[in-house]
């Protein structure tokens, strides 16, 4: 299999420089739908959705790695794409009983009765909730 063109990646939260490097492919959820990114791809900036981030750096071998990536920005050049994210964990940095915790918040909320509720902010923190749960207990088996 030919060598596919890289591009250089990174990722920034507020915290830290998440990730930086040079890779094949990228796929991530946006609010438009999910997009995968190779090199040469035209130029795009775009809202990012809680979801998973594949990061491929190498497809000759299993170099992909996935991180839960919960909104923020992204900008795509054709030889950079830079994602300014709210928030972006590891598998491994993920607390799972925290997530459940958060998760079970956001279906109370979501089941009440309350006109003060802000559903859609009650929404978000679920679909954050089940992006961390997810995959956490995928890295897990």
């Amino acid at each position: 299999m030919a060598e596919l063109k890289k591009f250089h990646l990174e990722v920034i939260s507020p915290e830290r420089v998440f990730y930086t490097g040079d890779v094949e492919m990228v796929e991530l959820t946006t609010t438009e739908g999910d997009i995968g990114v190779y090199a040469e791809h035209i130029p795009l900036t775009s809202v990012v959705a809680p979801g998973v981030l594949t990061i491929t750096e190498s497809s000759e071998s299993d170099g992909s790695r996935e991180a839960a990536v919960l909104e923020g920005f992204l900008e795509i050049l054709p030889d950079k794409v830079t994602i300014l994210a709210q928030s972006c964990e590891w598998p491994e940095e993920i607390d799972v009983s925290r997530a459940i915790e958060a998760r079970t918040r956001a279906e109370r909320r979501l089941k009440s009765t309350d006109t003060n509720v802000n559903m859609a902010r009650a929404e978000l923190a679920l679909r954050k909730s089940l992006v961390r749960i997810n995959l956490a207990e995928q890295q897990n088996k």
